[in-house]
């Protein structure tokens, strides 16, 4: 299969869509980083994104009658934008199933290339399910996203431009994962030319299925995905990419949200765009490579796409400084006293604080929610935890906690000793009208909701915090409710966040 797909990627027709795009030096992040950084830009296709790439080279393999039936795909994200445009461009049908959580700005932009759309299911397995009902009803020729071999190759063009443009040493490429159609075309072109390069997959912490994958030496289903890098959030890594990556590809690295988040910001500070998560995710990988490398030859990060809704830009502003090692979120106890949040601030001494919640709890002693500014390039936020404990101002780290972030800084000082034993839960609700209205009509009356918090974040899926008055030993019984419903959820019961901040 190997030596197929090179044959395929050197004779790939994507130019009749795709332009070849420039790679660009990141000044700031090679000064940091103390090597050549460059980056693959990607995110200046037609689309925002290499997807057009593949989808049109599957297209152009396709003879003109089966074509004229028409092409059919299931995607809410770049895929769908890339089929459109091939579509558009061979002058055929083509049909989009998009889950009915897409953003209204992603179905206008298919549209906008004459595509048909037709919104179904709330995830991309209903939308699926959708369009190989259509494929048996109408004739339709299916477009997979990632694993197939036509599309892989049509990705692989990326890195044989890339090899052409960049004639210098080069330690390693970093390239995103999610069903892994671009790393498998790259990689296998990379090595094939140039094998001393290492080719190096990036994945989120919370959907990496190419590294469990390489970890078990077999293709594995992951249980659930995170959702906030969308672009990448595959449960399971294709069979015929898997089949390439396996021999081909060096190492994997994951990485946080907040990882991705700064990297966003990176990008943004060196080439002035706003890349969404996934486009960015492969320049996450590269800083923690180079950081765990040290100096050395030249870096490649692939920023795969920048189809990213403008409301997102608020969550990934609100937690580039985490990801970028430059805040910490503590929860920190000081007495219920006159002069406590003097003495807390002198310790405090000459960072900023960047966020400050209270309410006052009781008369003996506050919980504070607070950021504060700290150097990367140190130890300093351990320093300022010990130096915090030390003074007596007992201190939980919650720079890591997903709860506290997400939900907690918004809703310090909802305490209410009326509300009972509660149990806490955090959700993943598609963003479509009627989800919660499910989420409650199968809940019933039974348990009571004593505290609710829900903040848009710009993509398919909000973030939801439900708090119900129940009993400990009731816990199994809703868990098993949550698991009908089917939404992915989190008990934070025993959070500290929740115990220090919503707990009386």
């Amino acid at each position: 299969m190997f030596d197929t797909l090179i044959k395929k990627i050197l004779s790939a027709r994507v130019y009749d869509v795709a332009i070849e795009t420039p790679v660009h030096q990141a000044p700031f992040l090679s000064k940091r980083l103390g090597r050549p950084i460059l980056l693959k830009r990607e995110d200046l296709q037609p689309v925002y994104s290499f997807k057009c790439r593949g989808a049109y080279n599957k297209m152009a393999g396709i003879s003109k009658e089966v074509l004229a039936k028409g092409v059919i795909a299931a995607s809410a994200g770049n895929h769908a934008q890339g089929v459109a445009l091939g579509a558009q461009k061979l002058k055929i049908p083509a049909v989009i199933v998009m889950p009915t959580t897409t953003p209204a700005i992603k179905v206008r932009s298919v549209k906008a290339r004459g595509a048909q759309v037709v919104l179904h299911g709330d995830s991309f397995d209903e939308a699926f399910a959708k369009s190989q009902e259509l494929v048996a009803e109408y004739g339709y020729t299916y477009l997979h996203p990632f694993d197939d071999l036509e599309v892989i190759a049509g990705q692989g063009t990326v890195a044989v431009e890339l090899l052409r443009q960049v004639t210098r040493p080069v330690d390693a490429v970093f390239i995103p994962v999610g069903g892994g159609g671009l790393a498998a075309g790259m990689a296998a072109y990379i090595k094939y030319v140039r094998p001393e390069i290492k080719v190096i997959a990036v994945e989120p912490e919370d959907a990496a299925c190419l590294d469990a994958a390489m970890k078990a030496k077999e293709r594995v289903v992951l249980p659930q995905v995170g959702l906030f890098a969308d672009g990448v959030a595959v449960k399971q890594i294709g069979e015929n990419t898997f089949n390439v990556l396996k021999d081909t590809c060096d190492e994997v690295i994951t990485v946080t949200t907040d990882e991705i988040c700064a990297a966003v910001k990176d990008v943004f500070d060196d080439v002035r765009s706003v890349n969404e998560p996934a486009g960015a995710l492969s320049v996450a990988g590269l800083k923690k490579y180079a950081e765990r490398e040290g100096a050395g030859d030249a870096l490649v990060a692939v920023l795969s796409g920048a189809n990213v809704n403008f409301d997102r830009i608020r969550h990934v502003a609100e937690r580039a400084e985490v990801g970028e090692k430059r805040e910490a979120i503590l929860a920190v106890t000081i007495p219920e006293r006159p002069g406590a949040f003097k003495a807390f601030c002198e310790q405090i001494g000459n960072r900023n604080i960047t966020e400050f919640n209270y309410r006052f709890a009781d008369e003996n002693q506050a919980h504070i929610f607070v950021g504060v500014t700290t150097d990367p390039t140190t130890d300093d936020r351990t320093q300022l935890v010990d130096r915090l404990n030390e003074a007596g101002l007992p201190v939980v780290d919650m720079t890591d906690n997903e709860l506290a972030k997400l939900h907690i800084r918004h809703m310090v000082g909802g305490r209410s000793p009326e509300a009972g034993s509660e149990l806490v839960f955090r959700f993943e609700f598609p963003e479509r009208p009627g989800a919660l209205l499910k989420f409650l009509n199968r809940i019933g009356s039974r348990w009571n909701i004593s505290a609710f918090h829900y903040r848009n974040h710009g993509a398919a899926y909000g973030r939801v915090l439900v708090s119900m008055q129940a009993a400990l030993s009731e816990r199994d019984e809703l868990s098993s409710y949550f698991d009908d419903i089917g939404y992915t959820y989190f008990d934070e019961t025993e959070n500290p966040a929740v115990s220090l901040f919503m707990k009386s």
